[in-house]
């Protein structure tokens, strides 16, 4: 790829600071560069220029390193990997030669309609694998010999167990919005699958809108001497602190807390609050959601600060809900999140609760919750610091759905994996009752059961929700009651609570 000299007026524009290369940089392509194969399939997928990540980083895929590249949603990503496999895959093999790993089964869908698209008229066949659907179908594209497969890496895992699938001929490995695959709970799904990988240097590819320390320890446990090319480098990139702001009304900032909790899903945070009333109130929300979370404020003795600190530090306790008691000369390297749920009155506080997370050059995210008001005054100290304060929207009540749906499927997806035969005869004695649920899933008398047993499932594995007992759930009742009667929740605001309308 570096002996042409590339038509620089047919290459996309991108602004500079905005980029992060390799060292060993190759130089960027136009579509006229490629093979002839592969401008044969652009034609087909009816693309006719490359798109910026696409002219950046087909050069590196088609000399088969391993590379790890930072784009977003919509940016032409599939693009990058589907092309160039025009040229490593034969459509002689009548077995999987490429295989593409995604979160969910509506990427899976998307994913491998355009690849379709691409393959028509080369004999390269492409199937989608996923859960929540029968096995048949997809039994059958396999057998028939399909070489390229997309799926979650939960059904990817059971076609492997049932010898339905082999990746014995596999070339070409691609992690696709690897962030969210590990945010669901993907990660040991995905080191079993990397067990059935051939005894040989297969190409990986990983694409992520972030690249987090979590990510990066994927990379290096699939990937040999993988390159970085970020085509955001001023908004997202390694050890980076990226500064999030979510406008909500004052009497939702709890809701917008839990559903912020549940589409992030960090592996730890802390949640700043100004007072200590509200400190109680937050953490009685928390807590009344199931999460496992507690309280550190001035009125608590120095051992039982330090004892929740250790917890937080050791990975037993996922939320801290703080005062500035805790923004001073707190170290928790593995703080994944900051949760500004009021911000501070002390703008200089800003920086002292934003440097708990993305320490030791590590990444981080920090999102403040805010009202229009307070988006004026963040907007100054960002200014004034020199942050890059980037707006976030509140998630919707379909985005929490789909990303705690897609926790939950991955989660019962390896849980009937790892059924014994006396298991699945014992499940079998509740098959007419769940048959005659589904069959009134149209009525909320249907729904309800059904909800009530996946949510207990679904907060048994996330270990963000501890076995909460009695003791327990009657204190969080109480922190919560007493809130509201002080008229101190949601930012000194009186209001219903949160498990009222949509959370």
């Amino acid at each position: 790829m570096s002996e042409f000299i590339p038509d620089a007026a047919a290459l996309p524009q991108l602004e500079p600071s905005s980029l992060s290369e390799p060292e060993d940089a190759l130089p960027r392509v136009a579509l006229g560069d490629l093979p002839a194969p592969v401008c044969e399939g652009a034609a087909r997928a009816g693309w006719q220029s490359l798109m910026p990540v696409q002219s950046l980083a087909l050069p590196y895929l088609l000399q088969g390193r391993d590379i790890m590249v930072q784009s977003r949603t919509g940016s032409g990503k599939t693009g990058c990997y589907l092309l160039p496999m025009l040229m490593s895959l034969d459509p002689r093999v009548k077995a999987p030669q490429a295989l593409v790993l995604v979160p969910t089964r509506e990427l899976a869908v998307q994913v491998e309609r355009e690849a379709a698209t691409v393959f028509a008229e080369t004999g390269l066949r492409s199937v989608a694998v996923y859960g929540g659907v029968g096995y048949k179908k997809q039994m059958d594209a396999l057998s028939a010999g399909a070489q390229f497969i997309v799926g979650t890496p939960g059904r990817v895992l059971d076609h492997l167990l049932r010898r339905t699938m082999s990746l014995e001929r596999v070339r070409v490995l691609v992690f696709d919005e690897a962030d969210r695959m590990l945010s669901i709970g993907f990660y040991p799904d995905m080191k079993e699958v990397q067990r059935y990988l051939p005894n040989r240097r297969v190409h990986v590819c990983l694409f992520s809108a972030t690249y987090p320390p979590h990510v990066l320890k994927l990379a290096a446990e699939f990937m040999e001497s993988p390159s970085l090319l970020s085509l955001s480098h001023r908004q997202v990139h390694v050890a980076q602190v990226q500064h999030l702001c979510c406008q909500v009304k004052p009497m939702d900032k709890d809701r917008a807390l839990v559903r912020l909790l549940e589409t992030e899903n960090p592996a730890s945070a802390l949640i700043f609050c100004n007072t200590k009333a509200n400190v109680q109130y937050v953490t009685g929300v928390l807590q009344g959601f199931g999460y496992n979370a507690d309280a550190l404020s001035a009125d608590l003795s120095q051992a039982r600060r330090e004892a929740v600190l250790n917890r937080l530090r050791e990975g037993n306790l996922h939320y801290l809900v703080a005062t500035d008691v805790a923004a001073r000369g707190i170290d928790i390297p593995a703080l994944s999140h900051v949760f500004l749920y009021e911000i501070p009155e002390d703008h200089e506080n800003y920086i002292h609760r934003a440097g708990r997370t993305g320490r030791a050059g590590a990444a981080g995210t920090v999102i403040s919750l805010v009202d229009v008001v307070q988006r004026m005054d963040i907007t100054r100290i960002a200014r004034h610091y020199g942050i890059m304060l980037e707006d976030m929207p509140l998630p919707t009540d379909e985005e929490v759905a789909k990303a705690s749906g897609a926790r939950l499927t991955a989660f019962l997806e390896a849980r009937l994996r790892a059924l014994t035969g006396l298991e699945r005869l014992r499940a079998e004695r509740f098959a007419p009752v769940a048959r005659e649920l589904a069959e009134s899933v149209g009525e909320e008398e249907g729904v309800l059961p059904l909800s009530v047993v996946l949510d207990d499932f679904y907060r048994r594995c996330d270990n963000r929700f501890p076995d909460a007992g009695p003791a327990r759930r009657r204190e969080a009742v109480g922190a919560l009651r007493a809130g509201r009667r002080r008229g101190r929740g949601r930012s000194g605001q009186r209001g219903k609570s949160p498990f009222s309308g949509r959370a």
